[in-house]
């Protein structure tokens, strides 16, 4: 067993010596990574034990101690008494046989991706990377591989970056309804126990201050493994789930942050962490939208996670894929409000990547090839864009469908180019941006340069186009498929 003093000590000396002390005050010295800014879209991997049963969610170690619950039922017919077979027993399942790391990256940067950020431990407690602090994890049991250290290989070799992804503090309460029956939950497991520490569930979990809250034993552990997944695989993005923003957990927040921080200014590496709900202070890290966007165009840079699956963040044999064509749509809608899409993938137990994953990240990679410049590398303009649909600002508003219309566009800027993203095609190829529109000097704020020419991205052809005080006017007979996006040369 390690020494938790010992390791907290050292954390101490790390922050100690470093720019960044545990204060947001000194924490918002930090800087976004430019990088960050100009990648605008990466993959999220929610891939662990829980994909061995793959039904219902990634939460199927709570929902299967639930009594009564459907994932509870489905488990007792599938696989027998929760006494007899529990969480554990899915562990050597979960063999991996057809993990392929390099063929993982492959698919990513043919998809357009910059920066992928697997799960390194879920709610279940089960590390996908070599950990010195506990044995449940994919090196010691089911595919007995560092699956986070294979990845990071393949990853930056395909000159992409790689962060990591800790859900590890909601492994408090995350099994504990276990002991409320006969099952192989134990009334106080011991802390080298995977369920461990299994606290009794309430009601009221997802109140920020609710109690049972974290104690100092948890959290300790907490920030000692969180530190050693910095030190061993040097993430560049580490993100967080939402119950880190529990009052208990704040202080520990800080000195995480410093930790972190520390070692990337020694390491001369730069990093950012991904947080939701203001758990960390604003300016600290990157905010980041869980399955939802924001309405309108932010000063500042966020970020949105989302599934190409609308019921489940892992895989399971009855997920809901979304089209190809919506997410396309959202990353435009993104990207044009100073944001970035992180969008998750889960493969299946085996480690194989579903057709379904395949076909849309495949269309997505397409895409990018014709239009990534739109994407990559630009900022925002005036506007973010304009036209009838309406985006519903904040989380959990994915599965709302946008249906946008060819009046719909999303502008992005780089340099003199402006960048004009129609969101649907128009059937007659004819098109009117209306926040181009000629002006009088004296006549509102909208823009008064000069447009020097149009193109069409992924077409050699010239379009017709004019401008009046109406708006620019452009007919083309090029059909995109996907959002259509026009080169505007400014002057």
């Amino acid at each position: 067993m390690y020494d938790s003093n010992k390791a907290l000590n050292n954390i101490d000396k790390v922050i100690a010596r470093g720019p960044y002390q545990p204060t947001w005050d000194s924490l918002s010295r930090w800087t976004l990574p430019e990088w960050y800014k100009n990648a605008k879209f990466g993959i999220f991997l929610h891939w662990g034990v829980y994909s061995v049963p793959a039904f219902d969610s990634e939460w199927y170690p709570r929902n299967m101690y639930i009594e009564g619950s459907k994932v509870y039922e489905h488990h007792i017919k599938t696989y027998g008494p929760h006494k007899s077979f529990g969480y554990k027993n899915f562990i050597p399942m979960f063999k991996a046989e057809n993990f392929d790391p390099e063929a993982w990256a492959d698919l990513f940067r043919q998809a357009g991706a910059r920066y992928i950020v697997p799960v390194a431990e879920h709610h279940d407690g089960f590390q996908m990377y070599k950990s010195g602090l506990s044995r449940w994890n994919a090196c010691e049991m089911g595919p007995r591989r560092d699956v986070l250290g294979e990845l990071k290989a393949a990853v930056e070799e395909r000159g992409m970056v790689l962060g990591a992804s800790s859900h590890r503090i909601e492994h408090w309460f995350f099994m504990g309804n276990g002991k409320k029956f006969d099952s192989d939950i134990p009334q106080d497991p011991d802390r080298d126990d995977l369920y461990w520490p299994s606290m009794p569930d309430s009601s009221n979990f997802e109140d920020i201050a609710g109690e049972p809250g974290p104690n100092k034993e948890f959290l300790d552990d907490w920030l000692v493994r969180t530190c050693e997944l910095i030190d061993s695989y040097r993430p560049r993005i580490l993100y967080f789930d939402w119950w880190i923003q529990h009052v208990n957990a704040k202080p520990y927040l800080k000195r995480l942050a410093a930790y972190y921080y520390n070692r990337a200014a020694e390491w001369g590496m730069d990093a950012a962490i991904d947080y939701k709900h203001d758990a960390f202070m604003f300016g600290c890290g990157v905010p980041d939208i869980e399955r939802g966007q924001m309405a309108d165009i932010k000063p500042y840079f966020w970020q949105t996670d989302t599934a190409i699956a609308l019921n489940s963040w892992c895989y399971t044999e009855n997920n809901i894929f979304r089209p190809a064509e919506d997410i396309i749509c959202d990353l435009c809608d993104i990207v044009s409000k100073n944001g970035a899409l992180l969008l998750n993938v889960g493969p299946r137990a085996d480690g194989s990547i579903g057709p379904e994953d395949r076909a849309v990240l495949t269309a997505i990679g397409d895409w990018m090839k014709v239009n990534g410049e739109a994407v990559y590398d630009t900022h925002v303009w005036r506007a973010f864009g304009e036209g009838p649909t309406k985006v519903q600002d904040g989380h959990f508003s994915d599965a709302v469908k946008k249906n946008f219309t060819s009046q719909d566009f999303r502008f992005t800027a780089k340099g003199s180019t402006l960048y004009v993203m129609a969101m649907k095609a128009a059937e007659d190829g004819r098109y009117t941006v209306r926040s181009l529109r000629r002006q009088e000097h004296t006549a509102g704020t909208v823009f008064h340069g000069v447009v020097k020419e149009v193109s069409v991205l992924g077409t050699e052809e010239k379009p017709s186009w004019s401008r009046d005080g109406e708006g620019l006017h452009i007919s083309t007979g090029y059909a995109a498929c996907g959002p259509l996006v026009f080169k505007v040369e400014l002057d």
